[in-house]
Order: C-alpha cells, then sequence, then structure tokens
C-alpha cells in the first residue's frame, strides 16, 4: 500500500476528538478538492509502498488502543481489506476516513464519511470529473446501513448548510449523526469561521468539531 504518512496522535476531528490514535495516511485519491489539506495525497501524490507487516508493526509500536485509516481515499485502495482484518485481529478500534464514493466490506468501527460539498470543486480540467463523482448516493447509503458512521461536512460558509440539509434528507440522516467542521488550515481563520458555525450548530441541532492537531500544532505533517 502507497502510504503517505505513519505517526501517532490524537484525533483531530468528529466525535472521536481528542483520543490518542496512530493514523495510517494512504496516498491516492479520486478526488481534487479545491482547498485539500493534504495535497501530497491528491493532487501530487507522495509516499513509500509499505507491505501489511510493516503497517502493522508500526501499529504495534504505539500504545494506542484506535487507529485511522485516512489519505487521500483509503477505499481506494486494493489491500484495505486485508488491513482492516489484520488490525481489527489485534483489537484496534478501526475508524476509517472517507468521502463516501467507493465500498468496500472492510472491518471497521466508526466509518466517518465525508460527503464533498459543492465548495469543493477545484477549477480548471478537474472541475467536470470531481463534481460528478464526489456524491454518490447509492455507496453513501450502503456504508451507513453496514456502519457505525458519522456524517461530516467541511463547511465554508453559511449557504452551504442548504446543501447538507438536502443530503440528510435524500440520506435520511438523523442529525445526530451530523458532525460541521470549518474550512480552513490556519487558526485565524478556523477561529473565524468557527464562531458562525457554532451559532449555526446551537440552532439546528448539529455537532460542531474543531480542528484540534491545527490549534495544537498549526498545519504540518505528522500530527
Amino acid at each position: 500500500m502507497k502510504i503517505a504518512e505513519l505517526f501517532y496522535s490524537l484525533q483531530g476531528e468528529g466525535s472521536l476528538v481528542g483520543v490518542p490514535s496512530v493514523f495510517i495516511r494512504s496516498s491516492g485519491c479520486n478526488l481534487r478538492c479545491a482547498w485539500c489539506d493534504t495535497p501530497y495525497t491528491s493532487w501530487q501524490p507522495e509516499g513509500t509502498e509499505l507491505d501489511l507487516d510493516r503497517i502493522v508493526d508500526e501499529v504495534k509500536a504505539h500504545p494506542a488502543r484506535h487507529v485511522v485509516i485516512t489519505g487521500g481515499e483509503p477505499m481506494i485502495q486494493p489491500e484495505m481489506v486485508p488491513l482492516t482484518e489484520r488490525l481489527r485481529a489485534l483489537g484496534m478500534h478501526i475508524t476509517i476516513e472517507t468521502a463516501g464514493t467507493v465500498f468496500q466490506p472492510v472491518a471497521c468501527d466508526l466509518m466517518s464519511i465525508s460527503p464533498k460539498l459543492s465548495n469543493s470543486t477545484p477549477a480548471g480540467n478537474f472541475a467536470e470529473p470531481h463534481d460528478r463523482l464526489r456524491i454518490q448516493p447509492t455507496i453513501l447509503a450502503e456504508l451507513m446501513a453496514r456502519y457505525e458512521y458519522q456524517l461530516k461536512f467541511v463547511v465554508e460558509n453559511p449557504a452551504d448548510l442548504q446543501e447538507i440539509r438536502a443530503l440528510m434528507e435524500m440520506l435520511a440522516a438523523p442529525r445526530e449523526r451530523v458532525i460541521l467542521m470549518p474550512e480552513g488550515t490556519e487558526p485565524a481563520r478556523l477561529a473565524e469561521r468557527g464562531l458562525w458555525l457554532a451559532e449555526i450548530c446551537k440552532e439546528e441541532g448539529f455537532r460542531f468539531s474543531p480542528r484540534l492537531h491545527i490549534d495544537l500544532w498549526g498545519s504540518r505533517r505528522g500530527v
């Protein structure tokens, strides 16, 4: 599997924010988000080919019960199912961070699904394929039916809520499964957007997620 980075940190987003976790960041993505915060896994994928033994040994080297498989888009990786089965055999709690465009029958305790809104569509040649692929209702419904899940939306401006409500209605998603997170990789931007997004969450009953790793360490790799 092509791995961009493998590290031990705190979960920075979603319902498990703050939990010590080993992160397996795969390289390669089928989308090209305009605001992608890991372009080294999508726009210009970097990484090293590691076999499953090496990945699992690295996970075992850390005192964590939680592992997060992220990307890029990890669900496009051909070795995802055997990797998750080996992690399950270790007794790990497995979170998979996915845009929800690809299905594989993985072992997973929390499917962290982040459907990409129109605010993610880039300019240029990637716009049309990205926009066509970013929402896959059948795959989203299957992931939600098979796994414990959270729906995590990256919010750039209040107008994004119209899209989020429409997706919730289409997927029959309860509000308690929906998490809103401000877009940004700079603490000042996250703080500014977080203020109005927190008010939206209070008004509409959504959960708010910070980006704890950026608050603590800034926008850099390995955290």
